[in-house]
């Protein structure tokens, strides 16, 4: 017994070495990002010192890129361009104020978009909120879907950690699936994607709830003249602060440098290239590419924009970002450790059902992507097996939507933001926790993201 359990190959060790996988996941997620990557090292320790498996490699590459993508991303909050890119924002959704519950979703999935990060939401709350009460308008509707269209939007940015890391998986597989994707086509099927499912989640909210009229509960508390005078007076904008003029020239900055990427992306013969081993002109990677062109952009914020450079690292989106670097690091390293050891035998027993069921790829992505928290930290994790297991590389590009999973329950630090900011309290988390107000959002979101981009995925690539 004792040798088929440190046989690091027998049946006995690999379900052990799943659930301590699964174990440290669980328990690292009580401790936020930056404890799941520190629980991950416990993991790997145990499978490398008691199993004995050859250490996986970490994801150098795909940390490297992520960090120049936030430092650049930071200095341009620190520059208050962040703030500039809202206000904007600000101003279309209170020219239609009947619209917000459309328009709310679209402004916040667009700003993820152009920023990389879904926490640049925040701010956008309390003027949803805003918009919505002056309207009458139950908040939830807005603002649920809202929170859950942001983080939709990572799948459609081009600088966003989980896009980066898609096409860098991809890439570094290039020899093994004989097919790599540029950032551009897998945008060409995410943008697309991502955007039905905000639409669709967007007009189902239109009607859910009942008006606040009609809510028992909001009357309730409307009866408290303390409470009803904080609704009638309160109001969030950003429309009348003055931003320097610097900090409008590094919102062109990051723009450019977001379009340049695409650029590069698209047409590789614009990228440098030099002879191989083979003495084939191989271009300079896209992964380089993104790194030099984040942290030129970053420089050039810095030196032309008034950045207080001593402030940058203490911005939310560089903590927000290096504490997503911190959780790939330590769950990637962890999840290839035990795949690189066992991908024969899981290619013999799992290669067959995949390939014949490629839906359970995406559920298995999902599910992952709920335990870590983290769209990038589930694609790292997963998207190689696939891979390694024959699943085409089309149906991992067409099923990129499903790596947003954590609006199952409403743990992720925007929902409860969220549900903080909705001082009517329609915005809320139910009895059973299970029915909270992101739920049926999110699930819209998601699965309609998967349907269109695996039809576009077939079509386009």
């Amino acid at each position: 017994m004792l040798a088929s359990i440190l046989d690091p190959t027998s049946t006995i060790a690999i379900v052990l070495q799943i659930l301590i996988i699964l174990g440290a996941l669980l328990l690292g997620t009580r401790y936020g990002g930056l404890g799941l990557g520190l629980i991950s090292g416990i993991g790997l320790m145990i499978m490398v010192f008691i199993f004995g498996l050859e250490p996986g490699e970490p994801p150098v590459g795909v940390m490297l890129t992520i960090i120049a993508v936030i430092g650049c991303a930071a200095t341009l909050q620190q520059a208050r361009g962040l703030e500039v890119m809202m206000q904007q924002a600000e101003k279309v959704l209170r020219a239609h104020p009947e619209r917000i519950t459309i328009l709310a979703p679209l402004t916040t999935w667009f700003l993820t978009v152009l920023c990389g990060t879904g926490h640049v939401v925040y701010t956008m709350f309390p003027i949803i909120e805003d918009i919505a009460l002056k309207k009458g308008i139950r908040p939830e509707r807005p603002m649920a879907v809202a929170s859950t269209s942001a983080q939709m939007g990572i799948t459609a940015s081009p600088v966003s950690v989980a896009t980066v890391s898609l096409a860098s998986i991809l890439a570094e597989n290039a020899g093994v699936i004989d097919q790599a994707y540029s950032i551009p086509q897998i945008l060409m099927v995410a943008i697309p994607a991502s955007l039905s499912g905000v639409l669709l989640a967007a007009v189902w909210s239109l009607r859910r709830g009942k008006d606040l009229e009609d809510d028992p509960v909001f009357q309730e508390r409307m009866k408290d003249p303390a409470f009803a005078e904080s609704i009638q007076k309160s109001s969030h904008s950003l429309l009348g602060e003055q931003f320097p003029k610097s900090a409008y020239n590094s919102v062109w900055i990051f723009l450019g440098a977001i379009a340049f990427v695409v650029v590069l992306g698209a047409f590789e013969a614009l990228r440098p290239a030099w002879p191989d081993d083979a003495g084939d002109l191989k271009p300079l990677s896209m992964n380089l590419t993104i790194q030099m062109v984040m942290l030129f952009a970053g420089a050039m914020i810095l030196l032309f924009c008034k950045t207080d450079h001593k402030k940058i690292a203490s911005t939310p989106v560089f903590k927000a970002g290096m504490t997503a670097v911190f959780s790939v690091f330590g769950v990637a390293w962890m999840a290839d450790t035990f795949f690189a050891a066992h991908i024969d035998q899981l290619e013999a027993s799992l290669g067959g059902i995949v390939q014949q069921a490629p839906w359970a790829y995406a559920i298995v992505l999902l599910i992952v992507s709920k335990l870590v928290n983290s769209q990038a930290a589930a694609l790292v994790a997963i998207a190689p097996i696939g891979l390694a297991l024959g699943i085409d590389p089309k149906v991992i590009v067409g099923f990129y939507g499903a790596a947003y999973g954590y609006w199952i329950l409403p743990t992720y630090p925007s929902d409860l933001a969220c549900i903080g900011f909705d001082r009517t309290g329609t915005t809320r988390i139910g009895k059973y926790v299970i029915n909270h107000s992101f739920l049926v959002p999110g699930a819209i979101s998601v699965f309609t993201s998967c349907v269109v981009g695996s039809l576009l995925a077939q079509v386009l690539l």
